[in-house]
């Protein structure tokens, strides 16, 4: 009995790549994910501040 060819075949293996990486082959962005990360919490700790003051 072969037993390499018995059962299920395995699942293809995410490897959870980092949003501030671009996958490969990406063309390439004006704006990298870091920057845009960088802005959006900008924004959100302004919003932040502007809860607390109020």
């Amino acid at each position: 009995m072969d037993y390499g060819k018995a059962g299920n075949p395995k699942s293809a293996k995410d490897r959870h790549a980092v949003p501030d990486q671009p996958r490969k082959g990406a063309p390439p962005t004006d704006e990298t994910a870091a920057q845009k990360k960088a802005a959006l919490l900008a924004r959100m700790k302004a919003a932040a501040e502007a809860r607390t003051k109020t």
